[in-house]
């Protein structure tokens, strides 16, 4: 079996794209064939991976500049000529599509060759390449309810999530609370900025409370001096660039603070852990505001938007929400109630059958 999976970026799309591609390797024995961009994360990830990636010149669409989007307009023709003729070549039996600058392209020249097409959106609102595409395709594996009416024969399968975010050890009952805040792997500047102002009256009003901070390392060292310059306990907060071992840092926290991207959000199910989401309000689509409002509507999150955040909104949230273990866990048990732990094999299971059986198209 030949699979091609199309698209990438960020990391939200590409590193379920390579969890997908390894359950049809392993599981079905499919070769694997990436066809993404140069500027994605696809360049470093696929390859690190051990997949062959093709690559086409294509951009941005959405919220660019006029001599961007430009730009784009000229390069889609070629990219799509570069996609036909790639896929000519690989003859997949499947093409999956991930979103991003080269899902567009390259799903649109498995349409007219009359592959089967299998589109994988994270998001609760799909991105442009997928919304354009999405009634076309043979079905699509969906993370959110919401997306369902944009696409044909779509399934509720979740996203990727790491086996270990399903396995955390509970917390204590009798351990002091625990905050992380992560704005993702290049920080989140409304974070980095109004945590160190109310950390002190924060760590004054919950006692006990440790805060862990991921700033991102273009931030770390502000984010650090900020927090030094606060007069909170230097014995309660720590500020890092970036965290490894995610699910250990996800099983110390009683609460997260953080975006709401697809990938986040997921992790946040998989781990049954309560949250409190400042979506970022340049997603794409404005695709953050939705996913955090899927959570919030089932009761397994707290939503704040950017513009209208102050620094007294967010410790007085903040506050409640760690001085009311009830409802963190109550918050808790909603949250995992909402994650998918077999999304993997469903996603490849639809892959295969779409190719085998027809039964899609």
């Amino acid at each position: 079996m030949r699979i091609a999976i199309a698209g990438g970026g960020t990391g939200g799309h590409i590193i379920p794209a390579v969890a997908i591609a390894d359950e049809l390797r392993i599981r079905h024995g499919a070769d694997v064939l990436f066809i993404g961009t140069p500027r994605g994360l696809e360049s470093k990830l696929v390859p690190q991976a051990g997949y062959p990636l093709e690559l086409i010149h294509v951009g941005q669409l959405n919220n660019v500049s006029l001599a961007t989007k430009a730009r784009t307009l000229l390069d889609l023709p070629l990219g799509f000529v570069r996609c036909r003729k790639l896929l000519q070549d690989f003859r997949p039996h499947t093409v999956i599509g991930v979103g991003g600058y080269a899902s567009g392209p390259a799903m649109g020249a498995a349409l007219m060759l009359g592959l089967p097409t299998l589109a994988f959106e994270p998001n609760a609102y799909p991105g442009l390449a997928n919304r354009l595409i999405g009634k076309r395709v043979s079905a699509a594996a969906i993370n959110f309810e919401a997306a369902k009416k944009f696409f044909r024969n779509a399934e509720v399968t979740g996203i990727p999530v790491r086996k270990a975010f399903f396995e955390l050890p509970p917390r204590s009952a009798s351990a002091p609370p625990h905050l992380l805040v992560f704005g993702g792997s290049q920080g989140a500047r409304i974070l980095n900025t109004i945590m160190p102002r109310i950390a002190a009256p924060l760590l004054e009003a919950v006692p006990g409370l440790t805060i862990l901070h991921q700033a991102g390392a273009r931030h770390a060292e502000a984010t650090l001096a900020a927090y030094q310059a606060s007069n909170a306990p230097v014995d309660r907060w720590q500020v890092h660039a970036f965290l490894d071992d995610m699910p250990r840092r996800f099983a110390a926290a009683d609460l997260v603070l953080s975006r709401s991207g697809a990938s986040t959000v997921a992790e946040l199910a998989a781990a049954g852990k309560p949250s409190l989401l400042i979506p970022f309000p340049q997603a794409a689509d404005d695709h953050q505001r939705k996913n955090a409002e899927v959570l919030a509507l089932a009761g397994a999150a707290t939503m704040l938007l950017e513009s209208n955040l102050t620094e007294e909104l967010l410790q007085n949230d903040l506050k409640r929400l760690l001085l009311d273990p009830l409802a963190l866990e109550l918050m808790s048990v909603t949250a995992r109630g909402l994650a998918h732990p077999d999304a993997t094999q469903k996603i490849a299971e639809m892959a295969v059958a779409i190719q085998a059986e027809k039964r899609f198209v």
